[in-house]
């Protein structure tokens, strides 16, 4: 009889303490272990789809544009574009004064004592008569304008020109080339007066008008023997040929 009172005492206390245990275990206060847990701040979010986070900064690879001049500085790759426009050009050919055409009137000058070599030769034909040559020695083209103005050592006075002799043009000289004018020395007959011989000659070249002051007169040489001339002195226009400067 006592063995069955202890048994009937012993299920309600195992029954107590099974409800105890249950209740702890639901209100977290429990010793039962479980394992290990995992602290929620210590897991890493995985992003949506694929790819791995990227750490670190992005440094880009786009393709620089703009007009400006200043010089950019970076780590990206990209390739600095060419201002707008193309490429730079170069200096214009074809269409600078230097190619414009020589014999245009802008672009000659003067021919005068510096930039030509002029020589002076009594000629047997025309009878007292005498060539002037004019060569151009520059790098342009040069203008002899009207005609020589010629003095004879100290004389005062200058031979007029033969008006019958002016040309339709302006002669021109191309570099190397070569103008005249024939001068008349005296009268073959003998019908002038005061005459004379000179030792120097001197030639003065006439600007864009008429009388004007070309430049730099020439002194070339005569004969040792000297030249005769009496009032009758003439000189001839500037000619482009040596035929047209004695035909007078």
């Amino acid at each position: 009889m006592r063995i069955r009172r202890s048994s009937r005492l012993l299920v309600p206390a195992v029954a107590a303490l099974a409800a105890l245990s249950l209740t702890a275990c639901e209100n977290g206060t429990g010793t039962e272990d479980e394992g290990a847990s995992t602290p929620a701040s210590s897991v890493t979010a995985q992003p949506q789809g694929t790819g791995k986070p990227t750490t670190g900064s992005d440094t880009g690879t786009g393709t620089a544009t703009g007009t400006g001049t200043g010089s950019s500085t970076g780590t990206g790759s990209g390739s600095a574009a060419k201002p707008a426009g193309g490429t730079s050009a170069k200096p214009g050919t074809g269409t600078g004064t230097d190619d414009k055409d020589p014999n245009a009137p802008e672009n000659r000058v003067l021919c005068n004592g510096s930039n030509t070599k002029v020589t002076a030769q009594p000629v047997p034909r025309p009878l007292n008569h005498m060539l002037i040559t004019v060569t151009n020695t520059g790098s342009k083209v040069c203008d002899l304008t009207y005609y020589p103005v010629l003095r004879f050592d100290e004389m005062q006075w200058a031979p007029a020109a033969a008006e019958a002799t002016k040309p339709q043009a302006v002669t021109t000289l191309s570099p190397g080339e070569s103008g005249y004018a024939g001068v008349l020395l005296s009268a073959a007959d003998g019908s002038g007066d005061g005459g004379t011989t000179a030792e120097k000659l001197t030639v003065a070249f006439q600007g864009r008008t008429p009388n004007s002051d070309g430049g730099a007169s020439a002194t070339p040489p005569l004969p040792a023997k000297g030249v005769y001339y009496d009032s009758s002195l003439t000189v001839t226009y500037w000619q482009q040929s040596m035929d047209d400067a004695l035909a007078w």
